[in-house]
């Protein structure tokens, strides 16, 4: 009889079922109490599976669920609420998010109100789980790591309950809360939750990129909504201790006594029929009340902070404005040829500017300049978000612009005010409509960008005089410029071609060698330009038989032209000629600023070799690690970033824009070389295939690459050769100052993650490292690759960088 009582009240402590709070303890008592006592036990452990039950408001120690098993949530007992794993839809990606949803039938209804992480993404491999310290912890089970836990071990904690107010709390065994999800928001607050300094709201993240907008209150009391937490577009008008949003819809301030000093409220304010609202802060960077329509099942806005969307700074994102078609605001590009092809302006207000590309860098313009009118148009630089203001009239303002080589767009306030707003950076963004006073001059090449077609004037507007005349003439004027250019550009290549082939030829007959003669070696490579092959006798007397050693099997040369170059021996290659000159060529049509030219080749029995072009300041570990100090100063803490940027920028070029993806595969401070303006250049890329066996490695090569990228930069910032036992906290703790190098070292620990599916794509890298997206502080790193040790990191930073 003992048995059978002790069963029946551990039964009885069940955690209720969702539908009416007894459910499940009736289900199983039912079952049980027919059976023979020597068989209550099993009953009990299987009654779950009788009833089918999957839902629970309150769980115990020891519980967990994972992304396979999605449909075991908890459930508030009123049945509104849940939490479990949600999937991202829109993103792309097997992804996921945990955390607390609407339960409300309808997916599309059932939005998060709180996530853990405040949105971070695990893959379908994650469990969540409330361990016996007593924290919840997420887990991926692929890397075995933690990627988020409430630090609530050994306080005591015996339950978890999901409560009818959306609120997750932690409690004691005296029920005291220990740990509440309301205490932590993320994006939205519901009714009878408030927030208070230094606490914010933050729109959920796409991906690993955590949004630009922010809810925050400040340590004055004040409401405002910021964009970077440089850059505030709404506001409330006095501030106070508190910020609460009400049972009833209203948001409002209190200050210490309770009083409300500022409040809002809703359009259904005060409505029987409305039962649910929350207070969201949405991508697009706005704050709204939402309230629940039961007839229509879904969700409608009732308040929102900033009435007219286009003035939420950025809002359409780079390289485009947001303006007005006849019943809502869309966003635009800021001129006809920054479409993508095929593809229009958004008419969403999506951050990021869809359809837009990245307008033509005007140092790289192949004519002049030209300016762009646009009327009835303000714009405003992204990132840096801080534009020069000055007192000019419209002429003037656009003149400054004209010659101020640093000078991308300006904007004239014809308001009275006679403010010039001048932006120096290519991250423009602005809106426009009829109502506003103001001319803005926007810079752009005139060569290969066409005059706008009268479509294009009559959206944008106009050139100013100076830039080709609109019409047939223009036309005419830009075919014949295009044809200079290319003829110029082939009377350049043929001319280096015939006076290298002239130095060879000569050579040639002076000296009495074996080689495959110049002229049939053009004839077999159809895609042969400037890329000559020399024998092993002549790179022998170009480089003084290997007289001026500068690297591991590197020397200097100098062709009869006086062009200094350098000879690379590769040493350990056994590929067939064929494939040999296959890869050469591949490698040889790379041309960007940030890689170092391939010239030619040797391919003998025994001897193979690659011809560069000489880059004069060395290797970047040379200039790190060197015993220079006034060469160290004057780089590392002036050009990190810059340096940071182009190394990205070569691998980008190298992954995404040949016409075949060429992994680096040896990535390292030594194949890194700054020329004589301390830009970086890539050098030793594409040589793995030749040097070193295929790998059984589960990553891929530009995974790989990915990796080493991560380790360079976290070199360059901490100015330390072993990264490997770098502890996150401590280095972007340490940079929080200077955000251009926190933004590097935080990209790093991503790209150095443990499994290649959680490091950026060099897509990302680049964007981080232009200021274009942010990101968020990485978790921490495990695995055999890393020593985990740490000895005063702060510290060595600042002594050796």
């Amino acid at each position: 009889m003992g048995v059978s009582w002790l069963l029946r009240q551990q039964l009885t402590g069940l955690t209720a079922k969702k539908s009416g709070g007894k459910n499940l303890t009736k289900c199983c008592l039912t079952r049980c109490s027919c059976v023979p006592i020597m068989l209550l036990f099993l009953c009990s452990v299987f009654c779950g599976v009788f009833c089918d039950d999957s839902t629970m408001a309150s769980v115990p120690i020891g519980f967990e669920v994972n992304a396979f098993d999605r449909d075991k949530v908890w459930v508030s007992e009123n049945g509104v609420f849940a939490f479990g794993f949600l999937e991202v839809d829109g993103d792309g990606g097997d992804e996921y998010m945990v955390g607390i949803m609407y339960n409300l039938g309808d997916k599309a209804a059932n939005l998060p109100v709180w996530t853990v992480g405040s949105g971070i993404r695990v893959p379908v491999n994650s469990t969540f789980r409330f361990a016996m310290d007593g924290r919840l912890v997420l887990i991926n089970n692929y890397s075995r790591t933690t990627l988020w836990s409430s630090n609530t071990s050994n306080l005591g904690v015996q339950k978890a309950n999901l409560l009818d107010s959306g609120n997750l709390v932690l409690l004691s065994s005296k029920d005291e809360v220990v740990w509440d999800s309301f205490g932590s928001p993320t994006n939205t607050l519901l009714p009878g939750q408030s927030i208070h300094f230094p606490q914010n709201l933050r729109a959920l993240p796409t991906r690993l990129i955590a949004s630009y907008y922010n809810l925050v209150i400040r340590q004055d009391g004040e409401l405002a909504l910021v964009w970077e937490y440089n850059v505030t577009y709404w506001k409330s008008p006095v501030g106070s201790k508190e910020a609460r949003f009400d049972s009833n819809g209203v948001l409002g301030l209190y200050d210490g006594s309770g009083k409300v000093v500022w409040s809002v409220s809703p359009e259904d304010l005060g409505d029987p029929s409305t039962r649910f609202r929350h207070l969201r802060i949405d991508r697009d960077g706005n704050l709204r009340i939402y309230s629940w329509d039961g007839d229509s099942r879904g969700w409608r806005a009732v308040w929102q902070a900033v009435k007219d969307q286009c003035s939420v700074f950025g809002s359409c994102g780079s390289y485009s404005v947001c303006g007005y078609n006849s019943s809502a605001p869309m966003c635009d590009c800021l001129f006809s040829d920054s479409l993508e092809s095929g593809v229009g302006g958004s008419p969403a207000l999506v951050s990021g500017g869809v359809g837009c590309k990245k307008m033509t860098d005007l140092g790289n313009c192949r004519m002049n300049t030209s300016i762009l009118v646009l009327k009835q148009t303000v714009l405003y630089g992204l990132y840096p978000s801080h534009d020069l203001e000055m007192p000019l009239s419209e002429a003037a303002c656009r003149e400054y612009c004209v010659n101020d080589s640093t000078c991308i767009a300006a904007t004239s306030m014809n308001d009275g005010s006679g403010q010039c707003t001048i932006k120096q950076t290519t991250f423009i963004s602005g809106y426009k409509t009829p109502d506003i006073h103001a001319v803005s001059f926007l810079k752009v090449c005139s060569v290969p960008l066409a005059v706008p077609t009268d479509q294009g004037s009559r959206r944008h507007g106009s050139t100013e005089p100076g830039s080709p005349p609109a019409g047939r003439g223009s036309g005419r004027w830009l075919v014949g410029a295009i044809a200079v250019v290319v003829l110029l550009t082939v009377l350049v290549i043929l001319s280096f071609q015939v006076l290298v082939f002239g130095l060879l030829y000569r050579r040639r007959r002076i000296k009495v060698r074996t080689r495959i003669p110049f002229g049939k070696d053009a004839q077999m490579n159809p895609h042969y330009s400037v890329l000559i092959r020399l024998s092993f006798e002549e790179i022998k007397e170009l480089t003084n038989n290997f007289a001026n050693q500068i690297g591991t099997s590197v020397f200097r040369g100098v062709l009869p032209n006086k062009t200094p170059i350098v000879a690379k021996i590769l040493k350990d290659v056994i590929v067939s000629e064929k494939e040999f000159r296959v890869k050469v060529t591949t490698l040889s049509g790379t041309h960007h600023r940030n890689l170092v030219s391939v010239k030619g080749f040797c391919f003998e029995a025994g001897n193979k070799c690659l011809i560069y072009e000489y880059v004069p300041n060395g290797s970047l570990e040379k200039w790190l690690f060197g015993s220079k100090e006034d060469q160290k100063q004057r780089v590392w803490h002036q050009r990190k970033r810059d340096i940071a940027l182009g190394v990205a920028r070569g691998l980008a070029y190298l992954h995404s824009e040949c016409q075949k993806c060429i992994a680096h595969g040896n990535l390292k401070l030594e194949n890194v070389l700054l020329d004589e303006n301390m830009n970086p250049k890539l050098t030793d890329f594409g040589l793995e295939e030749f040097l070193v066996p295929p790998s059984s490695s589960p990553e891929s090569p530009s995974e790989r690459d990915i990796y080493m990228l991560g380790e360079m930069l976290l070199q360059i910032v901490t100015c330390r050769r072993d990264v490997g036992g770098e502890n996150v906290d401590g280095i972007v703790e340490q940079l929080e100052q200077d955000d251009d190098l926190e933004r590097i070292a935080r990209i790093s620990f991503w790209c150095m993650q443990d499994q290649p599916f959680l490091r950026p794509s060099i897509g990302e890298v680049v964007k981080v490292l232009e200021g274009t997206l942010s990101v968020d502080r990485p978790p921490s790193r495990s695995g055999p690759r890393h020593h985990h040790h740490r000895r005063g990191v702060e510290e060595e930073i600042e002594a050796e960088c």
